[in-house]
């Protein structure tokens, strides 16, 4: 058998690895084993692509010296990384890394230009070379956009900027625009592959990429980051065309449109236009929400806390980013242990976009040991919260606002949220009265069946699991 024919029969293993893997990652139970095939996939696919390289190369040793350095540099930053890296930073992390994935487009859409179009290798001519002509247009285009993009979603998830929507006189119309003249240009370029309509496709793309994200609001940011995961996939696919690299086609196509599938899953629980969204807000003002207090709040203690559950019988626990930036994950799933042990029906109730990361906090619970089966969605639980006699509201806020029900003006006006006010009592976990990452205030707060309990939400459930231990109630006589 050939190199060739080896890498390919190699690179059809690993899409098969990584079509098991996209299935697996589906579940809770068979997370472990997606990931597994997952990392397979792609080492089978790195010693093809290595070992082709190295076959093909007029000079080995120095191809071998380049491939070395390049796996050691990434494998050192890379393992770096996910050991430092916190389960809060997870969003922006990889923000961050779907703009290396844009990044490498453009740089391989650039490479192929100027090997191509500027040095004449590669063999095309007539039909073929038009056609090549279009795939380094879109290829940087869609790298360019992508990798700027995911920079300002990286800085908005960071707080490095604000989350607030960009709005700029006639952002649509200059959206519209750029994507006018990428096509203009790439119609010039088809013709005539000269270096300026390069540069400026570049120009155009990495200002449209920007303007895109910056243009979309912190309450969507979660759709952002699965819109972001499909575009660089579909940058990695655009690479495969220009680097005639069967797998890479495959997997940015996997990638792409998983992505685009879960940003319109997103889109659909959050009552958002998938369309307005993926298009940097489209026909969508941003309204001013209302930031001040709407009223007097009532604050609690942890010990009144742990007596008000100690007398509940069913307990709703809704986690929001606040729980994750707290590492609270570990004292609430103890607190769960002592209220079942007690008989206490207790569950969790997540929102679609719960943290800054879709499955975030699914995520943190399964770290913490919590069992999948009390772990419930919106749609699941929604309609149990009125016969719930307590609500913990640990870190969460623009998912439980019920201005999204009851004020048109508001930001989030339309959103699906959890209706935890319906339950007997709800106790919100909060380190302040500060508004939400959407920057809207929650009348939640507000409300007569609402107590505050300020503080830091690891000590405040260590302080709860604490008091709640010390009112256990005697074993039954026999």
């Amino acid at each position: 058998m050939t190199a060739a024919s080896i890498s390919t029969a190699a690179y059809l293993i690993a899409a098969l690895l990584f079509i098991l893997s996209l299935a697996g990652l589906s579940k809770h139970e068979t997370a472990r084993q997606g990931w597994t095939y997952g990392v397979a996939g792609m080492a089978v696919a790195l010693a093809a692509t290595i070992g082709l390289t190295v076959h093909d190369s007029p000079e080995r040793s120095t191809t071998v010296l380049i491939i070395v350095a390049a796996l050691v540099v990434g494998g050192v930053i890379g393992l770096w990384r996910a050991r430092i890296v916190q389960m809060t930073g997870m969003p922006e992390l990889i923000a961050l890394l779907h703009s290396f994935v844009g990044l490498a487009a453009v740089l391989v859409g650039w490479a192929s230009y100027i090997e191509v179009e500027r040095h004449g290798l590669g063999g095309y001519s007539g039909a073929l070379l038009k056609i090549h002509h279009a795939e380094v247009s879109i290829g940087i285009f869609i790298g360019a956009v992508t990798f700027t993009g995911s920079v300002v979603a990286y800085l908005k998830l960071s707080g490095r900027v604000k989350s607030a929507p960009l709005v700029l006189p006639g952002k649509n119309l200059l959206n519209l625009a750029a994507l006018v003249a990428f096509v203009v240009l790439t119609v010039l370029f088809v013709r005539d592959p000269a270096l300026w309509p390069v540069i400026a496709v570049t120009a155009v793309a990495l200002l449209f990429g920007w303007h895109l994200v910056a243009s979309i609001g912190g309450g969507d940011m979660p759709v952002v980051v699965s819109m972001l995961n499909s575009y660089s996939g579909w940058a990695a696919a655009a690479s495969g065309f220009l680097l005639d690299n069967d797998l890479l086609i495959v997997t940015g196509a996997l990638v792409g449109s998983s992505g685009a599938y879960l940003s319109f899953i997103m889109c659909k629980a959050m009552n958002r236009s998938f369309f307005s969204v993926i298009a940097g807000g489209f026909g969508i003002e941003a309204a001013a929400g209302a930031g001040g207090e709407q009223g007097e709040h009532r604050e609690t203690s942890t010990e009144e806390t742990a007596e008000l559950l100690a007398g509940a019988s069913r307990v709703v626990i809704t986690p929001g980013y606040g729980m994750a930036v707290a590492q609270a994950q570990y004292p609430v799933a103890e607190l769960t242990r002592l209220l079942k042990e007690r008989g206490v029906d207790v569950r969790f109730a997540i929102h679609p976009v719960a943290g800054r990361l879709p499955g975030h906090m699914n995520v943190l619970l399964a770290e913490a040991k919590v069992p999948y089966d009390i772990v419930l969605e919106m749609d699941e639980i929604n309609d149990d919260l009125a016969g719930t006699d307590v609500v913990l509201v640990i870190g969460a806020n623009d998912t439980v606002n019920p201005a999204a029900m009851d004020d048109p003006g508001s930001p989030i006006a339309g959103m699906p949220v959890l209706r935890v006010w319906e339950a007997a009592n709800v106790v919100v976990f909060k380190r302040s009265m500060a508004s939400g990452y959407a920057g809207v205030q929650n009348p939640l707060f507000f409300r007569e069946n609402t107590a505050m309990l300020f503080g830091d939400a690891k000590t405040r459930s260590d302080e709860i699991v604490a008091a709640l231990a010390a009112v256990r109630p005697a074993p039954a006589a026999v």
